[in-house]
């Protein structure tokens, strides 16, 4: 699996402890930025991880910001990604079974790093329902 992080400023350091943790999981990991935590617009590093999703050279993204919210708008911009604000276990795994969500948004300012990673793995470890009723609605959210 190939994973694409992106973060501005605010979520520059979890970004930084999930990369570590993908990269000892052996996932292949591709980082677009930013590479420190100096202010910067959330929407660069969102786009870029939204269009590498989008165009199947990555698997998923994540995404992570000061709360999760701006990434999770500029995401879902771009046509074929289905990103999902994500703060529990629950919802990691529920938008994965149920909506096929292809990238992760997170908020820097308001997860701890243990309870971030744990999302992470959820979330990737999660496969997406083949249950008619959730595939239809995924094609819904396509058109």
């Amino acid at each position: 699996m190939k994973v694409v992080l992106g973060a501005d400023h605010a979520g520059y350091g979890l970004k930084e402890k999930v990369r570590k943790h993908l990269e000892h999981k052996d996932i292949d990991v591709q980082d677009f930025g930013t590479y420190n935590a100096e202010s910067c617009d959330y929407n660069d590093s969102a786009k870029k991880v939204a269009e590498a999703v989008a165009s199947k050279q990555a698997d998923r993204g994540i995404l992570i910001c000061g709360t999760g919210i701006g990434m999770s708008i500029q995401a879902n911009k771009t046509k074929g990604v289905r990103a999902a604000l994500v703060h529990d276990m629950f919802s990691a795994k529920a938008t994965r079974l149920h909506n096929d969500s292809n990238v992760l948004t997170m908020g820097g300012r308001i997860l701890g790093e243990d309870l971030a990673k744990a999302i992470v793995d959820v979330w990737l470890e999660t496969e997406f329902s083949a249950e008619d009723r959730h595939k239809r609605r995924v094609e819904k959210i396509e058109q």
